[in-house]
């Protein structure tokens, strides 16, 4: 009898992973030995349950530590591409927070995402672009499967940088300075955060068409993927059977394709504000992943919500958890 093959793929924002003596952001933002056991336990205790086959992080501080907590939970293949920065002149205050990849199997390659430089130009971005979180490339060959690239993403956040300067440097109360945050604050970030995923996007359409692999956007997406910022990137295109090089590609929310997803009433949030479910964290997949289509070798494909430690009545962040949802998609083959 054939061998059946199941993996899992998960995304998991750690909420500032800094190992001690570190402190993320500012000095007295760190944790206490009782916090960071605390930590390691839970986030030990759920990848334990979640037994994916490959995970995505965000929010890395510390990714030596994380890479020794992941190989002692079976996930001995561990990549970064960045690493955090440190304070000038308090050199254990880190800032610049980096995604991180592991595995159960080897991987065939990894690397930093490099935007192609004449999409930049195209989309009018003539300054030295920067990501403010690295992706990682990353390819396998999984058994059964066949060749997949997996992008590990964290993108733009929502926060709006102070823009208190341009009024001399205006007070936080200042009603000016607080309607210029709301509106072209606001605007500036949502741009940001589209161009990281244009970016992410176009290099995921064009390696489906020139490698014909499986492909898997996976992370924290800080948007809704209808908002205006990201809705492109699962557009789907028309069916032609003149162009099949283009009937190949493409990017589908995987909680559409999960043969679950009914069970759900709707997609859970993964990341509660002031009360407010979001849903913030995304495993967007090829068409190599959908089960209902002819041909293809997934038998089932099943989506996964961890949220058990979320509080939607919580309007601080507990550091010794995390503030978003892990969330997982299951795959057997046929």
């Amino acid at each position: 009898m054939a061998q059946k093959h199941t993996y899992k793929f998960a995304s998991f924002n750690l909420l500032n992973f800094a190992a001690p003596p570190y402190s993320f952001y500012q000095l007295d933002e760190s944790y206490n030995d009782t916090q960071w056991l605390t930590k390691t336990q839970f986030i030990t205790g759920l990848i334990q349950h979640m037994d994916p086959s490959v995970i995505v992080f965000q929010e890395v501080f510390s990714p030596e530590t994380l890479a020794t907590l992941c190989e002692d939970l079976g996930l001995p293949y561990f990549a970064t591409v960045d690493t955090p920065k440190p304070d000038l002149v308090y050199p254990n205050v880190l800032f610049n927070p980096i995604v991180a990849i592991a595995s159960k199997f080897p991987f065939k390659s990894f690397t930093p995402l490099e935007p192609c430089p004449e999409l930049l130009e195209y989309l009018n971005n003539q300054h030295q672009f920067k990501f403010n979180r690295t992706p990682i490339k990353c390819s396998f060959e999984l058994p059964g499967f066949g060749l997949t690239t997996v992008y590990a993403v964290h993108f733009k956040s929502q926060r709006v940088h102070s823009m208190a300067h341009m009024l001399g440097n205006a007070s936080v109360e200042d009603p000016l300075l607080t309607l210029l945050h709301q509106t072209v604050g606001t605007m500036q970030s949502q741009i940001s955060r589209s161009l990281e995923a244009s970016i992410v996007y176009y290099d995921a359409l064009k390696t489906q068409r020139e490698k014909g692999a499986a492909t898997l956007v996976m992370g924290d997406f800080n948007d809704h993927i209808a908002s205006p910022a990201l809705s492109f990137m699962t557009q789907q295109f028309p069916t032609s059977a003149m162009h099949q090089d283009v009937n190949s590609v493409g990017l589908f929310d995987s909680f559409c394709l999960a043969d679950n997803q009914l069970s759900f009433g709707q997609k859970p949030p993964t990341h509660y504000y002031q009360g407010t479910g979001n849903t913030l964290d995304y495993i967007l997949a090829s068409k190599k992943f959908n089960p209902n289509l002819e041909q293809s070798k997934v038998r089932r494909l099943t989506y996964h919500n961890y949220a058990s430690h979320l509080d939607p009545n919580r309007d601080e962040e507990d550091i010794r958890y995390s503030d978003h949802a892990a969330i997982a998609i299951e795959m057997i083959l046929q």
